[in-house]
């Protein structure tokens, strides 16, 4: 065989072989998947937010059981178990962890400073020390905030418009959500200035909301409210009960327990948030830098007034609030 026949030969075995590999790279291209972890204390893989998350996901170019796959944690509106299901899902090697919860974000930041960390929903990341600034997160850690120490004050507001007469409004919060002590706050920087007196109550656990309405009752409260987190939303029905039979207008931030009784209810579109939070996974498989991408706000906001339940107390809503709401139910 001649030199120069040969050095053809081995030309085309080169490309052949180099096609091949080409084509089999493409083949695992298109099968393999990137790892998301979902540490969600309030919201469950079926729920809204969840499918607002994946819709996110979608428009970026992920698809759930195509080209990505999606580790869900649970925890029924409660966050015993959280530290453990950060754990869970770091030992399996994700390549983004979505939190929703200050909780959970605090404690995916104590476990990894390397993952990248998309907050779903999270009250105040710059006051916890989540993130250095909200326009330039600084670390691994960037996504959505739902501003909810300054909506329960807007929710104060609102409540106080609502129903003029009340003078002293009782305030259900949960020391174990870090967010709660910062909206304690801020409500008692705004209550003055509506001539508001607050009577804040502690509620822990499922049996705590008993013993808290009583003691509100005691206190000759005229309305009250509940800052939002994950074990209030999802035991939501149980002090709407409560302060039906206490007869007392109550306001909070979780839209579906309005329909349950809730006089009035102001709060970000939270699958808005999930949406977006979903585009923010997107950016960061793509390459961005969780360290550059600023933490976004809410954009869209929802006050819906129960009229029926205004009824039911005796309640006339002024048409002031009225005008602002986005659903009346009637």
């Amino acid at each position: 065989m001649s030199r120069k026949l040969l050095s053809h030969i081995l030309a085309l075995v080169w490309c052949l072989s180099t096609v091949g590999s080409g084509q089999a790279s493409d083949a695992q291209a298109a099968t393999s998947s990137v790892h998301i972890s979902v540490v969600s204390p309030g919201f469950g893989t079926d729920s809204d937010e969840a499918g607002a998350f994946r819709e996110g996901l979608r428009a970026a170019g992920f698809v759930e059981g195509r080209n990505v796959s999606i580790d869900w944690w649970f925890g029924n509106g409660t966050y015993t178990g959280v530290d453990a299901a950060v754990e869970a899902a770091i030992r399996g090697k994700p390549d983004v962890i979505v939190v929703e919860s200050t909780v959970a974000a605090l404690a995916a930041q104590r476990a990894t400073q390397t993952i990248p960390i998309v907050m779903a929903l999270v009250g105040d990341p710059e006051g916890v020390g989540l993130v250095e600034t909200l326009g330039r997160p600084g670390g691994n850690i960037t996504g959505l905030t739902n501003m909810s120490a300054e909506l329960a004050a807007k929710r104060l507001e609102l409540l106080k418009e609502a129903v003029p007469s009340a003078k002293r409004v009782g305030v259900l919060w949960n020391p174990d959500t870090p967010m709660h002590s910062i909206g304690l706050a801020y409500l008692k920087s705004v209550a003055p200035q509506i001539q508001v007196e607050l009577v804040p109550v502690t509620v822990r656990k499922v049996e705590q909301f008993g013993p808290a309405f009583a003691a509100l009752t005691r206190s000759k409260v005229d309305a009250v409210m509940a800052l939002d987190d994950p074990f209030m939303s999802n035991h939501g029905a149980m002090f709407v009960r409560l302060a039906q039979e206490a007869h007392l207008p109550l306001a909070f931030g979780w839209k579906p327990l309005v329909k349950e009784g809730v006089l009035i209810s102001y709060s970000t579109h939270i699958p808005d948030l999930f949406r977006r939070a979903g585009g923010y996974v997107g950016k960061i498989l793509k390459g961005a830098s969780p360290a550059t991408l600023p933490v976004q706000q809410p954009t869209k906001f929802e006050l819906v007034v129960n009229l029926k339940a205004a009824k039911r107390l005796g309640i006339v809503i002024p048409e002031s609030v009225l005008l602002q709401a986005n659903e009346v139910i009637k």
